[in-house]
């Protein structure tokens, strides 16, 4: 093949690399006696030799060069045209085109609704070309999100729900209306929060301390982890009350909307209506309330001692360092008899539901390395800036998908990053090498640190 000019070659050669899957990288330009450039080469970003750059080896980087020889070869030739030599196709690695197209496509237009705008500025050749600022088109949508909810919050909401099922028919959502029609508690999850399900709903934490929409309709997330260890949403509601029933319809919805799979194990914060609610609709699942959220309240329960820094120390104490059953309960019975904690209702309370929450009791079961439900408060800090006390419900489940684009685009981000890079095993161990080949980058370097 001939090109007129070395940048048509690149941008041919880009094109075949995107749909196969792989990245491109000019290398090895050579010039001629004249000083102009007569010999390019064009190959893959990962060819060439790794090279370790750190200085601590249980925490090495990700690589991405393993030597691949494939590559394009070009020379000028006398009329000034740029020549194919020669051309290598073979990788000695794995491609992934689809996914090549995909980021490609979400790089340029975005899948989130506040990088439309972007998209538009890619189409007209520039923000210069543009007839408005970004201002002016938030200001757009805004107005036209208020003329769509005159109808009232749950038609547009039910509204908006049966265009996202129409457009993907594994969308699920549930409404539940009381004798007069109105709201009470809604659920829904998308059809990668289902699929998300199927591999990581083992583990999950249910958290709803985040109010976010006028009418203070508590939000209600079910959060896992994911093969990165990210934080990945498994589907989400809005309850009227914090109570027994809205939670039982709640977890009975979910169960429905996961194929009737329950959760091996979940996390909550110590609310009795959520233990009965589990004990109801989750019987075989094991349960364990939020370590965070009760040592938060040792200051609250325990402050008006005088020994308070020694009691507070003494309980971390118990709780953290304890590493079988028996060894709390010895450092337990003499941390109660040693401050004279005896009367203490909350104290006593914690106790009779010690194996909820004290690690010697839980550490029987995998928890995905989590104790507390601040994965679900975490996933619940990505909507601040999308969500407000003012949002109106339709709108809430509209920027929950803006928001939540963010965790898919986080979560493509290291898929592409562990296809096309890896981390250097620091001994020759067979075993290692094993690891290496089956886990993520995240997984990997826990295993690193454990070896």
């Amino acid at each position: 093949m001939i090109f007129d000019t070395q940048d048509e070659a690149y941008q041919y050669y880009s094109r075949y690399a995107q749909q196969m899957g792989f990245a491109v990288a000019r290398t090895n330009s050579r010039k001629g006696k004249d000083g102009n450039v007569r010999h390019v080469c064009f190959e893959c970003n990962r060819g060439g030799k790794a090279k370790v750059k750190t200085s601590n080896p249980v925490k090495p980087r990700p690589q991405t060069k393993c030597g691949c020889r494939a590559q394009l070869n070009l020379s000028t030739s006398p009329d000034g045209k740029w020549k194919i030599n020669r051309v290598a196709l073979e990788h000695n690695h794995e491609n992934c085109p689809g996914k090549a197209r995909k980021l490609l496509l979400n790089d340029k237009a975005g899948i989130k609704a506040y990088k439309t705008y972007n998209s538009l500025q890619i189409e007209a050749g520039g923000p210069e070309n543009l007839p408005y600022l970004p201002k002016d088109y938030r200001n757009y949508v805004d107005s036209e999100q208020h003329k769509l909810l005159v109808e009232g919050d749950a038609e547009a909401m039910h509204s908006y729900f049966m265009k996202m099922k129409t457009d993907n028919s594994d969308f699920f959502f549930a409404m539940d209306l009381d004798d007069k029609g109105r709201l009470v508690n809604v659920f829904w999850a998308d059809a990668r929060s289902r699929a998300a399900c199927k591999e990581f709903g083992d583990i999950v934490t249910f958290d709803t301390t985040y109010l976010a929409n006028k009418y203070d309709m508590p939000f209600a997330p079910f959060v896992g982890v994911n093969h990165h260890g990210q934080s990945i949403l498994l589907g989400c509601g809005l309850i009227s009350h914090e109570d027994t029933k809205s939670f039982s319809w709640l977890f009975k919805t979910w169960m429905t909307c996961m194929w009737e799979c329950a959760p091996k194990a979940i996390i909550i914060d110590q609310c009795m209506s959520m233990k009965n609610a589990i004990e109801e609709i989750f019987p075989n699942t094991r349960h364990r309330w939020c370590i965070w959220h009760i040592l938060k309240k040792v200051p609250e329960k325990l402050g008006k001692y005088d020994a308070y820094k020694s009691i507070s120390t003494s309980l971390h104490n118990a709780v953290y360092d304890s590493l079988t059953i028996e060894e709390f309960e010895d450092a337990w019975d003499v941390f109660i008899k040693k401050y004279q904690l005896q009367d203490n209702e909350w104290l006593h309370g914690l106790y009779l539901e010690r194996n909820r929450w004290v690690l010697a009791f839980v550490k029987d079961v995998f928890w995905t390395k989590m104790s507390s439900t601040q994965r679900s408060e975490n996933m619940n800090s990505y909507f601040d800036g999308y969500i407000n006390s003012k949002t109106t419900l339709k709108q809430f489940v509209e920027q929950y998908g803006n928001a939540l684009a963010k965790k898919v685009e986080n979560e493509k981000h290291e898929d592409t990053k562990d296809l096309h890079s890896y981390i250097p095993c620091i001994t020759a161990a067979e075993l290692e090498k094993q690891f290496q080949n089956v886990y993520t980058h995240a997984k990997f370097k826990e295993f690193l640190i454990v070896l």
